[in-house]
Formats: C-alpha cells, sequence, structure tokens
C-alpha cells in the first residue's frame, strides 16, 4: 500500500470540508495511519473521556473512513461509527448496549443516505459500510462520507442527552 498517496487523498479530502460548519459542530478532524491503514475520523471532544487526547481517549466515540492493503484489495472504502467504552464517559449513566439501540433507531430514518452500511454489529461498532474505492475520485468520495455524517452528526448528541447523569430513567 503507498501510504503516502493516501495520506494525501485524506488530507485534501479533509481540506475540502466547511471549516465553519465543524466548528459550529464542534467538530475536529483527525487524519493518519493506524493498524496499517489511512484514515479520516471526526469527533467532538465531548464525546470522549478525555478532551485534551480525544483520539487515544478510553472512553470516546467517532466517525472513521479508512483504507489499508484488504480494502484496496476488495476495491472498497470503509466507514463506521464506533462508540468505546461508553460506562466511562464522564456525566453520563450509559450502557453501551442502550446506547447503541437508541443511535440506531435514531439512524434508520437516515438508511437510504448510506450505501452498504449496515447496523448488525455489537456496541462498539454503531454502524458500518463501504462505497466502490475508485482512485480518481477517492476525495470526493471521502469528502462526501464525511459531509453525510456532518448530516446526522447531531444523532449521537441527540441520543447522549439520554443517558446524561441524574436524568436517566430509574
Amino acid at each position: 500500500m503507498n501510504y503516502t498517496f493516501y495520506i494525501k487523498k485524506f488530507k485534501a479530502a479533509a481540506a475540502r470540508l466547511d471549516k465553519k460548519l465543524l466548528r459550529q459542530k464542534k467538530l475536529d478532524i483527525a487524519t493518519g495511519i493506524t493498524l496499517d491503514s489511512v484514515y479520516l475520523k471526526l469527533y467532538n471532544k465531548e464525546w470522549a473521556s478525555n478532551s485534551k487526547d480525544p483520539m487515544s481517549a478510553s472512553s470516546r466515540i467517532f466517525f472513521s473512513i479508512w483504507v489499508n492493503d484488504k480494502t484496496i484489495q476488495q476495491k472498497k472504502i470503509f466507514y463506521n461509527i464506533h462508540a468505546l467504552k461508553l460506562r466511562h464517559l464522564k456525566g453520563y449513566s450509559i450502557s453501551s448496549r442502550k446506547f447503541a439501540e437508541e443511535f440506531r433507531g435514531k439512524f434508520k430514518k437516515n438508511l437510504s443516505q448510506w450505501e452498504n452500511v449496515s447496523i448488525d454489529f455489537g456496541p462498539l461498532t454503531l454502524v458500518e459500510g463501504w462505497k466502490e474505492l475508485d482512485i480518481e475520485n477517492l476525495e470526493t468520495i471521502i469528502s462526501g462520507l464525511a459531509n453525510n455524517f456532518l448530516a446526522l452528526e447531531h444523532l449521537i448528541g441527540d441520543t447522549l442527552r439520554l443517558f446524561i447523569k441524574g436524568l436517566e430513567e430509574k
């Protein structure tokens, strides 16, 4: 895998995103390499147990788009929304399974906007899907997926509000 090529494409796609909208939604972007994959991640520091280091916080929620040798061989680019160890998220009383159930109930109304998406996972992967990998249009594909997430990121906040400590159902 040509990491330099893919990092360049992912960074160019990140540069296409509306910075004003990202600020309004309190979202940050990260691109890089992890687990032999090149990625773009969108996240809100408030969705992490450690706002100073949200990318490695033990408890966090984020949207990710990635490629690696296996996905490239399959001619696919993958995306997902992860929710890791939500029981440790400060200010909330969350069961990961209950959060996943609530989030997916809201997300189902948006299924038609996502290609090859599935919600049939355990509580860590809220949704996952893929698009056909088209190298000529890679930046457009990545920025399109990110923009799809920007249109529904509020569902994460809406779901989190259901679990604010002291407000959860007894």
